[in-house]
């Protein structure tokens, strides 16, 4: 990373269940980690489509369900693959790290 961008710290890896998601305050941001076959991901956590959960939701794959209103996104790069939800989620540049989640700061 360049000295102009600086990283977030959000949580272990070992807080993150394989398989499943998690919802992480900080920074003044509502964020969803998860982990797919030991490769982290994070996306904003509050659905676009509702007030769901997206940590909250079902996670297969790399695609989780709202737990809302049922709309799918896919975690890699927060697209749509399931109505109703319509606009993509945001997501984060996950940083390598041995032991920490750590995303770019947005």
């Amino acid at each position: 990373m360049s000295n102009s961008e600086t990283a977030l710290l959000l949580c272990k890896k070992s807080d993150v269940p394989e398989g499943e998601a998690i919802k992480i305050e900080a920074h003044g941001l509502e964020l969803a980690v998860y982990n797919v076959e030991n490769l982290f991901y994070v996306t904003d956590d509050l659905c676009t489509h509702g007030p769901g959960s997206l940590s909250e939701g079902f996670l297969e794959g790399h695609v989780i369900e709202c737990d809302f209103h049922g709309g799918c996104f896919d975690v890699r790069n927060g697209e749509v693959v399931a109505p109703p939800c319509m606009i993509p989620i945001k997501t984060y540049e996950v940083v390598e790290d041995a032991e920490n989640v750590v995303i770019k700061q947005p």
